[in-house]
């Protein structure tokens, strides 16, 4: 029987009832009800712990005398340390989620959170590949050998699913269901999600499980994976992030690549191709579709320069 997770410490100095009983219950939740990791555990709570730290300095007794005002004034102090807006917005994110818990729990009557704005994001819009370059990557790969063949099959298999790195590492050979078109991912928090694979990035996968058997000596502790290095071992993340660059340097590609670029690019490209937003945001395991949505951007930014580069009003101002 595995051994229980260690309870994480309670953030900062002891409180005082009821706020420490409170955090006790919320660490409790996150960890059998929601079933995070001691890591998430950890940064919930501490989060939670600024809020209960806040009204202490105030002398506020318990989370029901926290106002509005209370908590837009948190949040001006946040922002007065110079903190930014990404660690802003997380921590009013932890906070938001503990007075969820306040509500689930009846501790709470409402949520004085609830019209809580967050911070003003400027998200960076990543990079991606066209086709053509995810082809001119694949071109350079040898595929007289079995780490070609295997080479092949990953960044295939990156792009048919956009898979997190992570999660092609971690690839089980049970988990592969190719006769019916599907591969069974496992994500963060353990998430499990059936993710649709194509035709070519099935064959090359076939290809490589005939030679995954005799290529090299597989050790016990591998046996489950797909994915294997040279020594029959598992493949690190750091092996991946060096063949994606390399394949990048060998096609000429100056872009900043790495094997999240495929996922990137697979949802963009999804995105232009006129695939429902729902739909991507499914296959890619994200919990919240706003997340998905910075794909939108990238096909606004697409339309755009199609507009300006064949619209005929606009052909004047190219010459």
């Amino acid at each position: 029987m595995a051994k229980p997770r260690p309870l994480p410490p309670l953030p900062g100095p002891a409180l005082a009832e009821p706020w420490h009983s409170l955090l006790r219950g919320y660490s409790a939740y996150l960890r059998l009800e929601k079933a995070l990791s001691a890591h998430s555990v950890e940064a919930y709570l501490r989060d939670a712990g600024k809020l209960a730290s806040y009204a202490a300095s105030l002398d506020l007794k318990g989370p029901s005398e926290l106002t509005i005002d209370h908590l837009e004034d948190l949040i001006r102090q946040l922002n007065a340390l110079g903190l930014e807006r990404t660690s802003q917005a997380r921590i009013l994110s932890g906070i938001k989620g503990f007075f969820r818990y306040l509500v689930l729990e009846e501790v709470l009557p409402h949520d004085p959170s609830a019209l809580l704005e967050a911070p003003v994001m400027h998200r960076r819009v990543p990079d991606v590949l066209h086709p053509d370059e995810i082809g001119e990557m694949i071109d350079t790969i040898d595929l007289s050998t079995p780490a070609g063949r295997r080479d092949r099959a990953m960044v295939e298999t990156l792009y048919a699913c956009g898979l997190r790195v992570s999660e092609l590492v971690g690839l089980k050979v049970a988990n592969l269901f190719l006769d019916i078109g599907f591969v069974r991912v496992i994500g963060k928090n353990d998430k499990e999600r059936l993710v649709p694979i194509g035709d070519i990035a099935v064959k090359h996968l076939r290809f490589w499980l005939e030679d995954r058997v005799r290529a090299w000596p597989i050790k016990p502790d591998a046996e489950h994976l797909v994915f294997l290095n040279q020594r029959g071992g598992g493949l690190s993340r750091v092996a991946v992030f060096q063949l994606v660059r390399a394949l990048a340097e060998r096609a000429g590609i100056r872009k900043t690549i790495s094997p999240h670029t495929f996922r990137h690019s697979f949802a963009t490209h999804l995105i232009e191709g006129g695939a429902d937003l729902r739909a991507v945001q499914e296959m890619l395991g994200h919990e919240s579709i706003t997340t998905t949505e910075i794909y939108t951007h990238l096909d606004m930014r697409f339309l755009r320069e199609t507009l300006l580069r064949f619209h005929p009003a606009n052909q004047g101002s190219q010459e």
